[in-house]
């Protein structure tokens, strides 16, 4: 395997990665925002406060995105399949 052919695989797979995990990590960390200013008004530094509600909302994120990721998922993996001859061709 050439090293542009690798390079261009790990680039994929990477690009892949963040514009899946982009919008979950994204509204956790929205969420950990509002969550931070309401413990700072409100005075109250319990972890769980913070931590729950963000598990929940990402879970909620996840759930509804979950077609949209699988789609993303399935076009990428069919893709690598596919190349699988020219990575073996060596070019």
């Amino acid at each position: 395997m050439e090293s542009d052919l690798a390079i261009d695989i790990g680039r994929q797979a990477m690009n892949t990665t963040l514009v899946m995990a982009g919008p979950i990590l994204l509204i956790g960390l929205l969420v950990g925002i509002v969550m931070g200013v309401l413990q700072a008004i409100t005075q109250i530094q319990d972890y769980t406060i913070s931590v729950v509600p963000k598990i929940i909302v990402m879970l909620i994120v996840v759930a509804l995105c979950l077609p949209w990721l699988m789609s993303i998922l399935t076009d990428y993996s069919r893709e690598l399949i596919e190349n699988i001859p020219r990575v073996i061709a060596g070019g």
